[in-house]
C-alpha cells in the first residue's frame, strides 16, 4: 500500500485494492441480510426524495436539471417530478432531494457518510440509462457502500473538525464505485474513477455558523452523486486519476483529514460487511439530536407532561454537539434541523415523527424559540468509556417539582435497534405524502431484487 507520507508504493494502493474487489463483486458473494439492508436503504431514500421534491430547494434542483437538457429531455428521472435529464444532472437533483430534509440514512458509528443520498442517485441515473435490473442496482449499491464507509472510517471523522462537510468528500468515491460497477468497468478503470472522484469532492460547514445559507447543505449530497457519475463516465472512456488518491501524498487522508488511519481503508474487505452498519432516522433533524429527541418523547409518554410544564432542561452530549450543533436561535430551517436545542424544543411541544413539524413556522414560533433558548447544553458529567458519539443524557425538571433523567446511547433505526420492513414502510408512506403512485412504488421497491428493469419504477409524477 502506498505510504501516506511520500506516496512510494510498497504494494497495491488502497484505491486499487478497493477497485479490484468492487469490479468483481457478484450478488452470490453477498449474504441475504446485506442485500436486505441495502434494499431498506433504497426504500428509505426514495421516500425521503419524494418528500424533498415538494420543498423549495428540491424544486430549484429539479428545475436546474430540466434546464440542462433540450426539449426532448433525458433518459433519467428526477424522483417525484416530471423532469427527465441526463445522468449527471439527474444524480445531482436526486441527491439534493434525498438529503433535502435530514431524513436520509447514515452509518453507525458515524463516519461522515450518507449512503442513500449519495449512492442511490448515482445507481438510479446509470441504471435508467442502461435499463438495469433491480438486483444489479442492489449489488452496485453494496459495492459503493463498502468502499465509501471504509474511506469514511479511515478519516476517523476528522474532516469536519477542519470545516469540511464530510459526506461531500466521501460521497464521490462511493458514487463512482456504484456507477463504475453498473457500467461494467474493470479494476483499472474503476481505480481511475476513484482517482478522478478525489478531485471532485467538496462541501464546507460555513452554513453551520453563518446563520444563513444553510440550504447549501442539501447540495453537498447532490454534487457527490453527480461527481461519481462524471468520474465513472470519464474513466470508462480512458480518463485517468491517481491510484494514490486515498492514502498517498496530498491524497484524501492527508489533505482533508486531521487524524486519518490508512489501515482502515481495506480492513475486512469482503468479509466484514459495512452495509450492515447503515442506520435510519425517524426524525427530520440532524443525527446528533436523535437520542435527546427520542428520550424526551419517551419521558413525555411515560409521565404525561408537555413542553409548557417544563421548568428546566439540561442535555449532556459529546464535543461535536457543543461545537457544531448548539445554536439555540437558528434563522433558517436547515440551521434549525442542525440545532440540538431547537430539535429538543420541538420534541417538547410537537410530534417530531411528523416531518412537517420541522418548518419555518416553528423556527419563528415564540414558544419554540423560548423553549430552545432555555435549554442548557453541557458536557457529560461522567467519563463513561465506550459511549457513542451520538449519546446524550437529558435531565428535566418540571414546574411541579418532578425530575426525570434518561441516558441514551442509541436510537431506533440503528443496527442495535433496527426498524422492521413494516416500520420502514410506515415511514415511507409518511414521507411520500400525496404522491399518487406511492403504494405501487413501495411494493416495487420492497421487491427490488426481482425487478427486471428499473425504468418501470413508478418514480415519475405522471405515474
Amino acid at each position: 500500500m502506498a505510504s501516506p507520507v511520500d506516496g512510494s508504493a510498497a504494494g497495491p494502493t488502497a484505491a486499487h485494492v478497493l477497485a479490484t474487489w468492487a469490479a468483481g463483486l457478484q450478488a452470490g458473494a453477498l449474504p441475504a441480510p446485506v442485500l436486505a439492508r441495502a434494499r431498506q436503504c433504497i426504500v428509505d431514500t426514495v421516500g425521503a426524495s419524494l418528500f424533498g421534491a415538494g420543498l423549495p430547494w428540491g424544486r430549484i434542483a429539479a428545475g436546474f436539471a430540466r434546464q440542462q437538457v433540450g426539449g426532448g429531455g433525458g433518459a433519467c428521472r428526477v424522483i417525484g417530478t416530471s423532469v427527465r435529464a441526463g445522468s449527471a444532472h439527474a444524480a445531482l437533483a436526486n441527491g439534493v432531494l434525498a438529503h433535502a430534509f435530514e431524513l436520509d440514512s447514515l452509518r453507525k458509528p458515524g463516519a461522515g457518510v450518507h449512503p442513500g443520498a449519495t449512492l442511490w442517485p448515482a445507481a438510479l441515473a446509470i441504471g435508467e440509462e442502461l435499463g438495469a435490473d433491480g438486483r444489479s442496482l442492489l449489488v452496485a449499491f453494496v459495492a459503493g457502500c463498502e468502499v465509501m464507509f471504509r474511506i469514511g472510517a479511515a478519516s476517523r471523522h476528522s474532516s469536519e473538525s477542519l470545516g469540511f462537510h464530510a459526506p461531500g468528500l466521501t460521497g464521490p468515491y462511493g458514487a463512482a464505485v456504484v456507477a463504475s460497477h453498473l457500467l461494467g468497468l474493470d479494476a483499472t478503470r474503476t481505480c481511475n474513477a476513484l482517482g478522478i472522484a478525489g478531485s471532485l469532492g467538496g462541501g464546507l460547514l460555513a452554513f453551520a455558523r453563518a446563520g444563513n445559507g444553510a440550504m447549501v447543505k442539501r447540495l453537498h449530497m447532490g454534487r457527490a452523486a453527480e461527481a461519481g457519475v462524471v468520474a465513472a463516465r470519464l474513466a470508462a472512456d480512458g480518463y485517468e486519476g491517481p491510484d494514490t488518491v486515498l492514502e498517498g501524498r496530498f491524497g484524501f487522508l492527508e489533505a482533508y483529514c486531521r487524524d486519518g488511519d490508512a489501515s482502515r481503508l481495506v480492513r475486512g474487505l469482503g468479509t466484514e460487511h459495512e452495509t450492515l452498519t447503515i442506520c435510519f432516522k425517524r426524525f427530520g433533524c440532524h443525527v446528533t439530536a436523535h437520542t435527546p429527541v427520542q428520550s424526551l418523547l419517551e419521558l413525555r409518554a411515560e409521565h404525561g407532561f408537555d413542553g409548557d410544564a417544563v421548568a428546566s432542561l439540561v442535555i449532556e452530549a459529546g464535543d461535536k454537539v457543543l461545537s457544531h450543533h448548539a445554536n439555540a436561535a437558528p434563522s433558517d430551517l436547515a440551521g434549525a434541523q442542525y440545532s440540538v436545542p431547537f430539535c429538543a424544543a420541538i420534541a417538547l411541544h410537537e410530534d417530531p415523527l411528523d416531518p412537517n413539524v420541522f418548518s419555518m413556522a416553528r423556527v419563528s414560533d415564540p414558544r419554540i424559540r423560548a423553549a430552545a433558548a432555555r435549554i442548557v447544553l453541557a458536557p457529560f458529567s461522567d467519563a463513561a468509556a465506550g459511549r457513542s458519539a451520538w449519546a446524550s443524557r437529558v435531565r428535566i425538571e418540571l414546574k411541579d417539582g418532578r425530575r426525570f433523567e434518561r441516558l441514551a446511547d442509541d436510537f431506533r433505526g440503528t443496527p442495535a435497534s433496527p426498524l422492521s420492513d413494516d416500520e420502514m414502510a410506515v415511514k415511507f408512506m409518511r414521507m411520500a405524502g400525496a404522491f399518487p403512485a406511492s403504494g405501487r412504488l413501495l411494493e416495487q421497491l420492497m421487491a427490488l431484487d426481482g425487478l427486471s428493469d428499473c425504468r418501470t419504477l413508478a418514480l415519475d409524477a405522471r405515474d
